[in-house]
């Protein structure tokens, strides 16, 4: 069952024949030429970070304001508070569950690679000033702190500052209060919000023209800043990073096909403008909007998309899940220190603290493995500077594995909570739209290709 939405998300059609008109094709082709620049000519590189950061800050720019909207309409159409409560309860659950498995993952591996093994560094070589300046704007939070951090003290600071849990927060209330007040007595607000949706779809629309530049920008910047010369001396940290993380994936995948029967190959390829531009970007942020709207699209409700989405980019951050274990044991190895099984439990759990509410915090992921390094009291945590210079090298496998699982994640808690459409899926990965834009630019439905899943290669299950 699919709760029903009055405003439909953008049609994402099937891309052009004509190679050059496809944003997949523009990306890719992007990407290839930011790495080109970045690697023959350095200095070109690392000055065309504008163009990357421009695009981002265009990115979220209608971020908090398009999660808003989504998550109020959807709601309203909802019209049941509990349901709400369940989902986000449901979701939470699922994001611990996947949080925990790919921390205990990556400290397998870890120990089975042993990516650290024989370096013998002297901490006292590090620059603990680096570690200082890349840490230093955002200091750690204990849980407390976390926890009402979620709060807004001001609802127009949570939109200013796009903290997107804050205006998730403040979303869900006004969202409940319009159900408990009614939906016809608040229609004249909620046909302004619908309205409005629709026009951060549109401004969406125009800035997503302007990915190509973007990817360009930030790849050209990331080869011509940190360039290929660091992969020999990381080889093995990189290996067991990525390893663990083509692994995870293949997790995912028979999770979305034995669970809510997503094939998740076929919604890769559907969502590949997407994945390749969070890829060259190295911002799942920069995505948010459009993945949202692939999302719902594909079956999901858009009330489930609204709270799983954005709650899942502080809460369920596997890649950075996969790296932080990984990486955490890669610098006891390095400092001649072997943790025993109550070590490593216990850094599993402090992990599992300070992983939380990383998304678009400066440094983060230095910022956990300092605070768990301080805590275990193992190495020093001037140690962490040694991640330095393989940091960058992480975003790919992070941003991927972190954009995926949540999309996952999404799938999951719709089919737990009633609210997937197979149907619309199938018809979306066909090729299918769920609405087209007449002339004076207006929403109108249309009917739905009949899914061709034979032809597709797609299993008939429903």
């Amino acid at each position: 069952m699919k709760i029903p939405s009055p405003v439909s998300p953008p049609a994402f059609p099937a891309p052009s024949r004509q190679l050059h008109k496809s944003l997949f094709m523009q990306i890719l082709v992007a990407v290839v030429l930011g790495v080109a620049i970045g690697y023959f000519w350095p200095s070109v590189g690392s000055s065309l970070r504008p163009l990357g950061d421009g695009f981002i800050q265009l990115i979220k720019m209608i971020i908090a304001p398009l999660i808003f909207l989504v998550i109020v309409t959807g709601i309203s159409a909802v019209g049941d508070v509990k349901s709400v409560g369940r989902v986000g309860v449901k979701a939470l659950v699922y994001f611990t569950a996947a949080t925990l498995f790919a921390l205990a993952f990556g400290l397998v591996v870890a120990n089975v690679v042993q990516p650290g093994a024989g370096l013998n560094i002297d901490p006292a070589s590090l620059s603990q000033d680096a570690l200082s300046a890349k840490t230093a704007t955002a200091p750690p939070k204990d849980p407390g702190q976390f926890l009402l951090g979620i709060i807004p003290t001001s609802v127009v600071g949570a939109f200013a500052s796009n903290t997107l849990l804050q205006v998730l927060c403040f979303s869900v209330f006004f969202g409940a209060a319009i159900v408990v007040v009614g939906r016809e007595k608040c229609k004249p607000v909620i046909d302004l919000m619908e309205t409005t949706l629709e026009l951060f779809f549109k401004i969406m629309t125009w800035v997503m023209r302007a990915a190509p530049v973007g990817a360009f920008g930030a790849m050209a910047f990331i080869i011509g800043q940190y360039g290929l010369g660091s992969l020999g001396t990381y080889a093995l940290l990189i290996a067991a990073c990525y390893g663990s993380a083509l692994v995870f994936i293949g997790l995912l995948f028979i999770v979305t096909w034995v669970y809510p029967r997503v094939p998740l190959w076929q919604f890769i390829k559907y969502s590949r403008e997407e994945f390749l531009l969070a890829l060259g970007t190295a911002s799942t942020e920069s995505v948010l909007p459009r993945i949202m709207a692939k999302l719902t699209n594909a079956g999901c409700s858009r009330a489930t998309t609204g709270l799983v989405v954005p709650t899942g980019y502080s809460f369920n951050l596997d890649g950075a899940a996969l790296y932080l274990s990984i990486s955490l044991l890669f610098l006891a190895q390095a400092f001649g220190h072997s943790l025993d099984l109550g070590q490593q439990l216990a850094a599993l759990g402090i992990l599992m603290l300070t992983s939380k509410g990383m998304a678009g915090v400066p440094g983060s992921a230095f910022l956990a493995l300092s605070a768990t390094a301080g805590a275990l009291g193992i190495f020093p945590v001037a140690g962490v500077a040694l991640l330095l210079g393989a940091d960058r090298l992480m975003d790919s496998m992070r941003v991927v594995v972190n954009l995926l699982g949540n999309c996952v994640a999404t799938f999951v808690v719709s089919k737990w909570e009633g609210q997937f459409d197979r149907d619309a899926m199938l018809a979306a990965f066909n090729g299918g739209a769920s609405v087209t834009e007449r002339p004076d630019g207006h929403s109108a439905e249309a009917e739905l290709q009949e899914p061709q899943t034979e032809k597709a290669g797609i299993p008939a299950v429903r």
